[in-house]
Protein backbone atom coordinates (compact mmCIF):
# COMPACT_ATOMS: atom_id res chain seq x y z
CA UNK A 1 0.00 0.00 0.00
CA UNK A 2 3.27 2.42 0.25
CA UNK A 3 3.23 2.40 -3.44
CA UNK A 4 0.15 4.65 -3.61
CA UNK A 5 0.13 7.43 -5.78
CA UNK A 6 -1.61 9.97 -3.16
CA UNK A 7 -3.01 10.23 0.54
CA UNK A 8 -6.41 9.44 0.04
CA UNK A 9 -5.61 6.13 -0.87
CA UNK A 10 -5.37 5.32 2.86
CA UNK A 11 -7.60 4.77 5.76
CA UNK A 12 -7.40 4.72 9.25
CA UNK A 13 -9.91 3.45 11.97
CA UNK A 14 -11.74 6.19 13.77
CA UNK A 15 -11.19 7.05 17.19
CA UNK A 16 -14.57 6.03 17.46
CA UNK A 17 -14.01 2.83 16.04
CA UNK A 18 -15.35 3.79 12.74
CA UNK A 19 -13.90 3.57 9.18
CA UNK A 20 -12.02 7.18 8.20
CA UNK A 21 -10.77 7.07 4.40
CA UNK A 22 -8.38 10.15 3.85
CA UNK A 23 -10.51 10.17 0.37
CA UNK A 24 -13.29 12.01 2.53
CA UNK A 25 -10.79 14.59 2.92
CA UNK A 26 -10.72 14.92 -0.87
CA UNK A 27 -10.09 18.34 -2.22
CA UNK A 28 -9.47 19.65 1.10
CA UNK A 29 -5.94 20.83 2.71
CA UNK A 30 -4.69 17.86 5.78
CA UNK A 31 -2.80 18.05 9.01
CA UNK A 32 -1.56 14.84 9.95
CA UNK A 33 -0.13 15.17 13.41
CA UNK A 34 0.85 12.34 15.13
CA UNK A 35 -0.39 12.82 19.00
CA UNK A 36 0.86 11.71 22.40
CA UNK A 37 -1.16 12.79 25.67
CA UNK A 38 1.94 12.85 28.07
CA UNK A 39 4.39 14.59 26.16
CA UNK A 40 6.24 18.05 26.34
CA UNK A 41 4.64 18.65 23.08
CA UNK A 42 1.43 17.85 24.15
CA UNK A 43 0.09 21.86 24.73
CA UNK A 44 0.72 21.79 20.78
CA UNK A 45 -3.40 20.31 21.13
CA UNK A 46 -4.50 23.65 21.93
CA UNK A 47 -2.91 25.23 18.87
CA UNK A 48 -4.20 22.76 16.58
CA UNK A 49 -7.70 22.94 17.47
CA UNK A 50 -7.34 26.61 17.48
CA UNK A 51 -6.00 25.82 13.46
CA UNK A 52 -9.12 23.67 12.91
CA UNK A 53 -11.22 26.39 14.48
CA UNK A 54 -9.61 29.21 12.24
CA UNK A 55 -9.11 27.45 9.00
CA UNK A 56 -11.50 24.46 8.52
CA UNK A 57 -14.45 26.57 7.01
CA UNK A 58 -11.71 27.56 4.17
CA UNK A 59 -11.07 23.98 3.97
CA UNK A 60 -8.16 22.96 6.38
CA UNK A 61 -8.56 19.29 7.71
CA UNK A 62 -6.28 18.42 11.17
CA UNK A 63 -6.20 14.89 11.91
CA UNK A 64 -4.98 13.39 15.06
CA UNK A 65 -3.22 10.02 15.28
CA UNK A 66 -2.25 9.25 18.64
CA UNK A 67 1.04 7.12 18.74
CA UNK A 68 2.60 4.97 21.58
CA UNK A 69 5.98 5.39 19.25
CA UNK A 70 8.00 7.81 21.17
CA UNK A 71 8.78 7.44 24.78
CA UNK A 72 5.89 5.62 25.56
CA UNK A 73 3.61 8.95 25.70
CA UNK A 74 0.07 8.05 25.01
CA UNK A 75 -2.61 6.76 26.87
CA UNK A 76 -3.65 2.74 26.52
CA UNK A 77 -7.22 2.70 25.04
CA UNK A 78 -8.75 4.77 22.56
CA UNK A 79 -11.43 6.27 25.43
CA UNK A 80 -8.76 6.66 27.37
CA UNK A 81 -7.01 9.41 24.80
CA UNK A 82 -10.73 10.65 23.30
CA UNK A 83 -11.96 11.65 27.16
CA UNK A 84 -8.22 13.17 27.76
CA UNK A 85 -8.33 15.18 24.66
CA UNK A 86 -11.84 16.17 25.06
CA UNK A 87 -11.74 17.35 28.88
CA UNK A 88 -7.99 19.18 28.23
CA UNK A 89 -8.20 20.40 25.22
CA UNK A 90 -11.72 20.23 24.20
CA UNK A 91 -10.76 18.86 20.47
CA UNK A 92 -13.18 18.52 17.89
CA UNK A 93 -10.83 17.64 14.79
CA UNK A 94 -10.93 14.01 13.84
CA UNK A 95 -8.59 11.52 15.68
CA UNK A 96 -7.35 7.90 14.65
CA UNK A 97 -7.04 5.19 17.20
CA UNK A 98 -3.21 4.49 18.20
CA UNK A 99 -1.32 4.17 15.53
CA UNK A 100 2.23 3.08 15.05
CA UNK A 101 3.73 6.01 12.88
CA UNK A 102 7.50 4.84 12.52
CA UNK A 103 9.38 1.76 11.48
CA UNK A 104 8.33 -1.68 9.03
CA UNK A 105 5.00 -1.63 11.08
CA UNK A 106 3.84 1.67 10.92
CA UNK A 107 0.57 2.28 9.39
CA UNK A 108 0.35 2.28 5.56
CA UNK A 109 0.11 6.07 5.20
CA UNK A 110 3.44 6.60 7.41
CA UNK A 111 5.33 4.41 5.12
CA UNK A 112 3.94 6.24 2.05
CA UNK A 113 5.03 9.67 4.02
CA UNK A 114 8.22 8.38 4.43
CA UNK A 115 9.00 7.83 0.78
CA UNK A 116 7.23 11.33 0.14
CA UNK A 117 9.75 13.21 2.24
CA UNK A 118 13.12 10.63 2.58
CA UNK A 119 14.62 10.44 6.23
CA UNK A 120 14.80 13.54 7.34
CA UNK A 121 10.91 14.20 7.35
CA UNK A 122 10.49 10.85 9.43
CA UNK A 123 8.58 11.51 12.59
CA UNK A 124 11.26 11.93 15.39
CA UNK A 125 8.90 12.25 18.10
CA UNK A 126 5.15 12.97 18.85
CA UNK A 127 4.00 16.22 16.91
CA UNK A 128 5.19 15.61 13.79
CA UNK A 129 3.42 16.94 11.23
CA UNK A 130 2.26 16.30 7.44
CA UNK A 131 0.72 18.82 5.25
CA UNK A 132 -1.17 17.01 2.13
CA UNK A 133 -2.84 18.91 -0.45
CA UNK A 134 -6.48 19.00 -1.83
CA UNK A 135 -5.14 16.33 -4.54
CA UNK A 136 -3.92 14.31 -2.31
CA UNK A 137 -0.27 14.87 -2.71
CA UNK A 138 2.74 15.28 0.10
CA UNK A 139 3.34 18.99 0.41
CA UNK A 140 5.64 18.96 3.35
CA UNK A 141 6.71 18.40 6.71
CA UNK A 142 7.19 20.01 9.68
CA UNK A 143 8.79 18.79 12.67
CA UNK A 144 7.62 18.58 16.30
CA UNK A 145 9.31 22.07 17.14
CA UNK A 146 7.47 24.09 14.64
CA UNK A 147 4.40 24.86 16.46
CA UNK A 148 0.81 24.85 15.04
CA UNK A 149 1.11 28.67 15.79
CA UNK A 150 4.21 29.28 14.01
CA UNK A 151 4.25 31.49 10.89
CA UNK A 152 6.07 28.93 8.72
CA UNK A 153 3.11 26.60 9.70
CA UNK A 154 0.25 28.77 8.90
CA UNK A 155 1.90 30.24 5.62
CA UNK A 156 1.96 26.91 4.67
CA UNK A 157 -1.76 26.23 5.09
CA UNK A 158 -2.79 30.01 3.85
CA UNK A 159 -0.69 29.08 0.57
CA UNK A 160 -2.48 25.64 0.01
CA UNK A 161 -5.93 26.15 0.97
CA UNK A 162 -8.29 25.21 -1.67
CA UNK A 163 -9.61 27.50 -3.46
CA UNK A 164 -13.19 28.84 -2.08
CA UNK A 165 -16.57 27.54 -4.00
CA UNK A 166 -18.70 30.59 -5.04
CA UNK A 167 -21.20 29.42 -2.27
CA UNK A 168 -18.36 29.67 0.45
CA UNK A 169 -17.59 33.12 -0.48
CA UNK A 170 -21.85 33.48 -0.61
CA UNK A 171 -22.05 32.47 2.84
CA UNK A 172 -19.10 34.76 4.24
CA UNK A 173 -20.73 37.82 2.58
CA UNK A 174 -23.73 37.10 4.18
CA UNK A 175 -22.17 36.43 7.79
CA UNK A 176 -19.54 39.79 7.02
CA UNK A 177 -22.98 41.80 6.16
CA UNK A 178 -24.31 40.60 9.57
Amino acid sequence: MAQADTAHQFSFTSINGTQLSLGEFAGKLLLVVNTASRCGFTPQYDQLQALWQKYRDQGLVVLGVPSNDFGRQELDSSAAIKEFCSVNFAIDFPMTERSQVKGDAAHPFYLWAAEQVGRAGRPRWNFHKYLIGPEGQMIGWFSSMTGPDSEKMRQAIEANLPPLTKAQIEAGSLNEAS
